[in-house]
């Protein structure tokens, strides 16, 4: 019988792998962050986004722009499946995406940003009308769409979220048996998942009173846990192949 960790297990083994280790995640996630920063700020050099073609350039931009992102996710997804196998880190592995098949970290970021943009686009079209026409039922519309967009990007974020690590030990396979390699190991899992991403909640909450300092320490801390989650499901996998 398979037998699965729990939530307060892969907590206590990131803790022990990140010790010594704080420096260079904390280097590492300081880097993306300002990269990331930059990169996702760019289209308000270009665009005021004051009226629908100029909003519609605005997303298009920063949608295309989004994709870029995957990489890193990429890079980062190598960091801390190493630290997770006792290897060495460095805060160069953040940047190994650039040099490992980046086209595919481009085409499994694609469907992540396509989400986003699916789900965000009504609620952003009925808060646009709002502020045009201050007709009060756009308002109703657009919690409606933000509660529905919320629910499906959740779930399907959950049957994706194994993407970027299957990418580091499957290279061999395009992104689209990567994607569906996701949704088969989480079959029964996001449930789980989601649990552990909600159990970091109160300390995220707790972290605003600090200033998101503590987050240089909480935000490693939780990417290890999430990579950990995957080193924890493939282990009680027998087999995993786009084919099944």
């Amino acid at each position: 019988m398979n037998k699965y960790k729990s939530s307060a297990q892969l907590k206590g083994v990131a803790k022990d792998q990140l010790f010594g280790h704080y420096g260079t995640t904390i280097g590492a996630l300081l880097l993306v962050g300002i990269i990331t920063l930059i990169i996702s700020s760019m289209p308000n050099w270009f665009v005021s986004a004051n009226s629908i073609p100029e909003l519609i350039i605005y997303y298009l931009i920063s949608f295309i722009i989004s994709l870029f992102i995957g990489i890193f996710s990429s890079g980062e997804a190598f960091l801390y499946l190493k630290l997770t196998c006792g290897q060495n880190v460095s805060v160069k592995d953040v940047f190994t995406g650039f040099r490992v098949y980046p086209d595919k970290a481009i085409m499994i970021q694609l469907v992540f940003s396509l989400l986003t943009y699916i789900c965000r686009a009504p609620m952003m079209i009925f808060y646009y009308l709002f502020l045009t026409t201050g007709t009060v039922n756009y308002m109703l519309f657009l919690s409606i769409f933000c509660v529905v967009g919320s629910a499906v990007s959740i779930v399907v974020g959950l049957m994706f979220s194994q993407a970027f690590y299957l990418l580091q030990d499957f290279p061999q396979y395009s992104a689209k048996d990567i994607l569906k390699m996701s949704r088969q190991i989480m079959k029964g899992h996001k449930g789980r998942l989601f649990y552990i991403s909600l159990s970091f909640l109160p300390l995220y909450l707790l972290g605003i009173f600090s200033f998101f300092i503590v987050y240089l320490w909480l935000m490693p801390y939780t990417n290890a846990v999430m990579a950990n989650f995957y080193m924890d499901l493939m282990k009680n996998r027998s087999q995993v192949s786009p084919q099944q």
